[in-house]
């Protein structure tokens, strides 16, 4: 009985590990592709007149751009990969691991304005101290999920607190210009996509009971209006100012919503105690690390992010 216990534990524990590692595989490839997608899509947003800010036809405008349909191909590889995620681990640990979208969306955009020289202007101290933290923290919290779909008593609560949020981020968001705009519809797109990102969790545990019970539960359809809303929400962001104002709030506003989500709805737990005390310093030195990203040359020159025409734009190579 001993051996077969022993033997037991030793097939759950293989599974926990492979399923963990497919989730962080498949969460950096979502984090690579929403990456490449806020280059993409910054290129396209920021050629729309300024007067079509939080109105439709800043989606009809830049739905006639090949550079904003890239993106958001780029966006549906994301939204696979991080299904998978989804569905092979917590969202406490799958959401954190996008904060490293902030440095990748730096590079490509030195790279996809050809300007190879910004890559050493790029703080790499910073970006080395984000990565490390991001790990350590992630390492130490050892995120874990205890149920796969949440209570409906729960989400109604959870939708309720999500559309306050948003509305004040929203109203204070119309009374500014510039930066400041972009920080605050920057956070509101953050919340709308850990609201996503909750949503398609429940929707993988619909889908693992079958497609009727996949398409005859909520889940879905409120994931696709999530997702519609937060995706308006970004081009609102990257439309109002650049990356250094609306990526920071994004990666990092994503994380700790998400976090909260899957501690509230799905009943997923953090290290606590003690180990509290390492996980808030590597988050400091996430913050830490994120701001210094943030001052780089390229990330401070909007113009140099978006200022390419659609004709001088090289999607395929």
């Amino acid at each position: 009985m001993t051996t077969l216990d022993e033997a037991s534990l030793h097939v759950h524990l293989h599974t926990i590990g492979v399923h963990t590692l497919l989730c962080v595989l498949f969460a950096l490839l979502t984090a690579g592709s929403n990456a490449c997608a806020s280059v993409l899509q910054r290129k396209a947003a920021a050629q729309v007149p300024p007067e079509r800010s939080m109105h439709v036809s800043l989606i009809s405008d830049l739905i006639r751009r090949r550079v904003w349909l890239a993106g958001i191909g780029m966006v549906i590889v994301a939204a696979v990969a991080q299904a998978a995620a989804l569905a092979t681990g917590p969202i406490a640990l799958v959401q954190p691991i996008f904060i490293i979208e902030l440095p990748v969306t730096l590079v490509l955009a030195a790279l996809a304005n050809h300007n190879r020289s910004a890559l050493g202007q790029l703080p790499w101290n910073a970006i080395l101290l984000t990565t490390i933290s991001l790990g350590v923290g992630l390492a130490v919290a050892q995120p874990t999920g205890a149920i796969a779909s949440a209570q409906n008593t729960s989400w109604i609560i959870a939708l309720i607190a999500t559309a306050l949020f948003e509305a004040v981020l929203i109203s204070a968001a119309m009374s500014t210009r510039g930066e400041p705009r972009a920080a605050l519809l920057g956070l509101a797109a953050a919340c709308g996509y850990a609201l996503t990102a909750a949503l398609m969790k429940n929707s993988m545990a619909d889908l693992a009971q079958g497609a009727t019970q996949l398409f005859t539960s909520w889940h879905i359809y409120a994931t696709a209006v999530a997702g519609v809303g937060a995706l308006f929400l970004l081009q609102n962001a990257l439309q109002a100012g650049s990356l250094v104002a609306s990526q920071p709030m994004l990666t990092v506003g994503d994380a700790l919503i998400s976090i909260s989500y899957g501690v509230t709805l799905f009943s997923e737990t953090l290290r606590v105690g003690w180990w509290l005390v390492p996980q808030l310093i590597a988050l400091g030195a996430i913050i830490v690390g994120c701001v210094q990203i943030s001052k780089s040359p390229l990330a401070a020159e909007t113009s140099g992010l978006a200022t390419e025409t659609a004709s001088t734009v090289l999607l395929y190579t």
